[in-house]
């Protein structure tokens, strides 16, 4: 099952938009890559109990100059846990230029989509990232996890294209604490 929020005038899917500075890097069946994909820099949230609510997940992204490509997408996918399925506020998603603590300008969103099947949160800019920039995203879940451990989110990037191939660049990594201490007096 697919839940979505749609921002702007309509669903922006994975557009063929290009930049008059950048060229497509396209093979001959159409698909597109990046000439050097992004690079995932780190994962923070903003509370690490478990069971918090209000907390934000940050992933922050750097993509290269020599990217070839902009930004078209962003997934990020729950990995293995074997938690509780994760709910998301879908509508309250943002992204902005520069990292978490030295924050620049908003990014404009498309569509932000949650597949309850895969855990994948999916979301679309619009317009594309030019290359040269580090961004970050900000998802947030309805609460944090019930139980304390590693949590891992695999993050994936797709260029703009109609036929965009992701590149996987790695897992963000969040620690969630139980609220028991185990204080000993």
């Amino acid at each position: 099952m697919i839940r979505s929020i749609v921002r702007g005038l309509g669903v922006v899917a994975i557009a063929a938009v290009a930049s008059p500075v950048v060229q497509a890097v396209q093979v001959a069946d159409g698909t597109v890559y990046f000439d050097r994909p992004p690079s995932l820099v780190g994962a923070s949230t903003t509370f690490d109990r478990v069971r918090s609510w209000n907390a934000t997940y940050f992933f922050t992204l750097d993509l290269p100059e020599d990217a070839g490509e902009p930004l078209q997408q962003v997934a990020i996918a729950q990995h293995e846990r074997p938690a509780p399925y994760m709910r998301y506020r879908l509508e309250d998603t943002y992204s902005f230029e520069g990292r978490r603590r030295d924050r620049g300008d908003p990014l404009s969103l498309g569509n932000v989509t949650h597949d309850e099947d895969t855990q994948t949160v999916t979301v679309t800019f619009d317009p594309p990232v030019e290359p040269g920039t580090a961004i970050t995203v900000a998802l947030r879940p309805v609460r944090n996890p019930s139980f304390s451990g590693v949590y891992l989110f695999g993050v994936t990037a797709y260029p703009a294209g109609d036929k965009a191939y992701g590149q996987f660049l790695g897992f963000g990594r969040l620690h969630f604490y139980s609220s028991d201490f185990g204080w000993w007096w």
